[in-house]
């Protein structure tokens, strides 16, 4: 697991990751921010950690402003000298509250707990009745996505695989654009049905109007408000793809899977 480490005393940050290093050897530290201001910006030019330890009070404000700006399902070890934050700390990702100097021994069960919350996380539901339909009957098993759409061009319709659509968007009606740049009309009435029959590890709803295909990609720039811009590769770049403040930590997770 990456974890990321929130503490505005860098000594006190030394000798957390020193506390982390001998209770949880593999867990890696990718980075220690000391303010809400860098963490803010930590969060917007990074994917989202595994596992995140918060003190409460920062220099410039408390660390909950954070988890405000930004949607994070990762958990959080909170570490702080204050136990009056107890109950706010549960209402953000907080799954201890851990009173500074921390005992070793709750550190670890602490993190213990947090390995057990990101494997169900990450592990994938077992559907024991489609499993066994599906070895009783191997050829009638399916997609779970869709492989193709039609496309409305000029009275025709026009089958295209999934694998050649750069982006959808909504402009009045819904279309989709491949990577060679071709515009079709979709039939469907929103972009939350065409959404639901796409394999999210390739598609991301970027925003209300687009889902972009990780193929597509070319580059993606920091805005100064902390929302990030998405450049296309040609000929589809012209388009200006924007994804929001709080969307921005997930959106690079899914780009670095």
């Amino acid at each position: 697991m990456n974890a990321l480490i929130i503490e505005d005393e860098k000594l006190v940050a030394l000798e957390l990751a020193a506390s982390i290093a001998e209770v949880a050897p593999d867990l890696r530290i990718i980075g220690t921010v000391g303010s809400v201001k860098t963490a803010l910006r930590w969060f917007a030019e990074n994917a989202e950690p595994d596992l995140i330890f918060a003190d409460v009070q920062l220099a410039d404000g408390v660390s909950f402003h954070i988890f405000e700006q930004f949607r994070l399902a990762c958990p959080v070890i909170f570490t702080t000298a204050y136990n009056e934050y107890a109950i706010q700390a549960f209402k953000v990702n907080g799954i201890d509250y851990l009173l500074k100097p921390v005992d070793l021994d709750e550190l670890k069960r602490a993190i213990e707990k947090a390995r057990a919350l990101v494997s169900a996380r990450s592990a994938p539901a077992l559907d024991v009745q489609k499993l066994l339909a599906v070895i009783n009957a191997p050829t009638a098993a399916r997609a779970s996505y869709k492989e193709h759409f039609l496309g409305n061009a000029r009275n025709s319709w026009i089958p295209v695989k999934v694998s050649e659509i750069a982006y959808f968007t909504r402009d009045q009606l819904n279309f989709m654009i491949t990577h060679t740049g071709e515009r079709y009309i979709l039939d469907y009435d929103t972009l939350d049905q065409i959404e639901m029959l796409l394999d999210p590890h390739q598609f991301y709803r970027a925003n209300r109007q687009c889902i972009v295909n990780i193929d597509a990609v070319q580059q993606v720039r920091g805005l100064a408000n902390l929302k990030l811009s998405l450049k296309l590769k040609a000929p589809n770049h012209p388009i200006d793809i924007e994804i929001s403040r709080d969307k921005a930590p997930s959106f690079k997770k899914w780009l670095e899977k």
